[in-house]
């Protein structure tokens, strides 16, 4: 009986203790309150039921993305165009210019080799110097291109007399256009008379005087306009920092004004500068960038090589194996070798483009701080001839612009006349720089250059687009490889077919 009363008390104790449990929102437990114990039963009842809605949205998701796919799969087709068609818009053919270029390397290198293989190495950089000299004690281009700083002084003379008054107006005018003419045809002379003047030294004095001629032509020019606007009591003309005065070295802002540009610094910082066109207030870069100044000395020593080694290498012989056809007026065999040349003389040209207005315009521009870098355009983009012109050389652009196509306007004559009176111009140019130092007269220079007028006009009339770049380009490609063999021709039986007869 006591044992039955023992087991009965630890029964009722423990029934207590269940039923203390069940109400222990009343009492704390293990330190927590009673609110506490019920906020987490809530959270954990949220959990719950925010898992469900989440196991239910998914499931939703899941069916409409299964419905899609069997839609995807019913329906794969919708309208478009092909990548390759205009209307498509697609423009990125990175990967088929890659190919492009992997091509004509393959292609030139395959001819090189085969070029190797037929004649061997035939690159001499000591016959370099037999294009210039004839006699190595007889140098009469160096001394020609000495001898138009006569000039020069000559032109900087007359501007200081008639900023002074000594002279009128008139009399300035007639100096100036006795020294210019001077200019072009004392050169030319000299080329025709001296034997010792060679093709490459003639073309080389010829170029200068030209590019001096241009040069003092824009200087007479600017000079008058400055006379003119001083005459209509202009106060101030802004000089550049084409010679820096005093007053830049020492940080001052004061500019010189017209004549305090007739000076000997500024005349010929203008004849060194990389432009045909003079002004007062010519841009300056802040420094010489030594680093850009080696890399465009660089790229000149190197395509001067590859110039020479090229036109020693593949250009001659392809041109003296055109002799034999262009005697026997073989139109197919002409034709062939007109396509072999169009490669290598194209090559050359681009070669010259970028040896000639990029690394030595840059160059030059960068030792005289000049700023404006511009020297050409976007010309590989032209759809038209006349957009060509305008671009690829941009000096000689700017100078027909402001010293011949506008004056022309202004004295009442229309647009065409004027375009063609500068192709006139430049074929002019043309001619006298390829058959003054040949000493002969043939013409197909000048007849290239008007011959573009008509080209022009067609391109411009029925081409558009890609249809007249690839005109423009075909122009360039043939074009200058025919003149080539025309001149070459003419001149192998003007000096050398009686020594081989």
């Amino acid at each position: 009986m006591g044992d039955s009363d023992v087991a009965g008390a630890l029964t009722r104790r423990r029934r207590a203790t269940f039923a203390a449990g069940r109400g222990a929102s009343l009492q704390p437990m293990n330190g927590r309150s009673a609110a506490v114990r019920q906020s987490s039963v809530t959270a954990d009842i949220s959990r719950v039921n925010g898992q469900r809605q989440r196991d239910g949205s998914l499931s939703k998701s899941d069916k409409k993305k299964r419905k899609n796919d069997i839609s995807d799969g019913l329906c794969c087709h919708k309208t478009q165009e092909s990548l390759l068609s205009s209307a498509s818009g697609y423009n990125n053919y990175r990967g088929i210019l890659n190919w492009c270029v992997i091509m004509l390397v393959l292609s030139n290198a395959r001819l090189f080799l085969e070029n190797l293989l037929r004649y061997g190495i035939l690159v001499d950089p000591i016959q370099v110097i037999s294009l210039f000299l004839n006699d190595p004690y007889s140098w009469p281009a160096a001394c020609l291109v000495i001898v138009s700083n006569v000039f020069i002084l000559l032109a900087l003379y007359t501007e200081r007399q008639l900023s002074k008054g000594s002279f009128s107006e008139l009399l300035g005018f007639l100096v100036h256009c006795i020294y210019l003419t001077i200019m072009l045809t004392f050169p030319a002379a000299m080329v025709l008379l001296v034997p010792s003047m060679t093709p490459v030294g003639g073309a080389f004095v010829l170029g200068s005087y030209t590019i001096l001629f241009l040069k003092l032509y824009s200087y007479k020019d600017v000079n008058m306009w400055c006379r003119e606007l001083s005459a209509a009591k202009a106060k101030k003309l802004a000089r550049s920092l084409s010679c820096p005065s005093a007053q830049h070295l020492n940080g001052g802002d004061q500019k010189v004004c017209y004549p305090g540009n007739l000076t000997i610094r500024d005349m010929y910082y203008f004849v060194f500068a990389p432009t045909l066109c003079y002004e007062l207030n010519f841009p300056r870069s802040t420094k010489i960038r030594m680093g850009f100044l080696l890399r465009r000395l660089f790229e000149m020593l190197f395509f001067t090589q590859m110039l020479v080694g090229l036109t020693q290498q593949w250009m001659i012989p392809i041109i003296q194996s055109s002799m034999k056809p262009l005697e026997d007026m073989d139109l197919s065999r002409m034709t062939e070798r007109l396509l072999r040349l169009a490669v290598p003389n194209h090559l050359l040209w681009l070669m010259f483009f970028y040896w000639f207005f990029h690394s030595s315009m840059n160059f030059s521009a960068e030792l005289l701080r000049f700023g404006d870098r511009q020297f050409y355009k976007d010309w590989w983009n032209s759809e038209s001839v006349t957009y060509f012109w305008q671009n690829w050389n941009i000096p000689v652009h700017k100078w027909c612009l402001r010293h011949f196509y506008k004056p022309l306007l202004r004295k009442g004559f229309s647009k065409i006349v004027s375009q063609s009176a500068v192709f006139f111009l430049s074929a002019f140019f043309h001619e006298y720089l390829v058959s003054v130092p040949l000493r002969m007269f043939r013409l197909w220079a000048f007849m290239g250059m008007m011959a573009q007028l008509p080209l022009a006009w067609f391109v411009g009339r029925f081409l558009r687009g890609n249809y007249g770049n690839a005109v423009v380009w075909i122009s360039i490609i043939i074009g200058q490889p025919f003149a080539v063999l025309m001149y070459v021709h003419d001149y192998y039986v003007l000096n050398y077919r009686q020594e081989a007869d």
